[in-house]
């Protein structure tokens, strides 16, 4: 089977499909902040939570439903900071994703990748980490919400977890962005084959 990469190339191809996968699984799971509340685990992502309180009319009381979901709209997400993180998160990982599925092609097929093409697609790489970078960055601001402290012992704020931690999520998604955007960068570098010269 013809190739467009060279041996660099190809372990590119197979690291960009890793960062983008290590991205997208923690951007999806909601795991990036654990605490509790009513002696329940409750955790959340950017758009997504585990467990949250409702009011059982028949009882007269509040309890709490162990489940995963989306937030309703999104409007329902519960802070500015964390709707940016979302949307500045969500993009940097299709980047990669389209990147690292271009590069998986790149080995199937010949004249797909050439050097100037790795080199954009390296570029396209940095960009996206840096998105995803800057939406982890921004994750913090949006733990003055109310659900957060509520969840926190009510003594969270920015950049202070109070009772909460940091969930695996959280580091999954910035360790794939990180490793995005200083190795796969560099490689895409010599990633592509240089072209053939055809006489016209």
């Amino acid at each position: 089977m013809a190739s467009s990469l060279t041996c660099t190339g190809i372990i590119w191809a197979i690291l960009s499909f890793l960062c983008a996968a290590a991205s997208c699984v923690g951007f999806f799971m909601p795991y990036w902040l654990l605490g509790s509340q009513m002696d329940k685990p409750v955790s959340f992502g950017t758009f997504r939570r585990c467990s949250y309180p409702v009011r059982d009319e028949t009882r007269q009381m509040t309890v709490m439903v162990e489940q995963c979901g989306r937030y309703a709209s999104f409007q329902g997400i519960p802070s500015l900071e964390w709707k940016i993180c979302t949307v500045v998160t969500g993009v940097g990982c299709g980047l990669l994703l389209l990147v690292a599925l271009t590069a998986l092609m790149g080995c199937c097929v010949t004249e797909l990748i050439s050097r100037t093409i790795g080199r954009v697609a390296g570029g396209m790489q940095f960009v996206g980490g840096l998105l995803i970078g800057s939406g982890c960055a921004l994750y913090p601001l949006g733990w003055d919400s109310e659900e957060v402290r509520q969840t926190c012992s009510n003594s969270s704020d920015q950049f202070e977890l109070g009772s909460c931690e940091i969930g695996w999520a959280y580091y999954c998604t910035g360790g794939g962005a990180a490793a995005a955007m200083l190795i796969c960068t560099w490689l895409a570098c010599f990633a592509g084959k240089k072209q053939k010269q055809y006489p016209y």
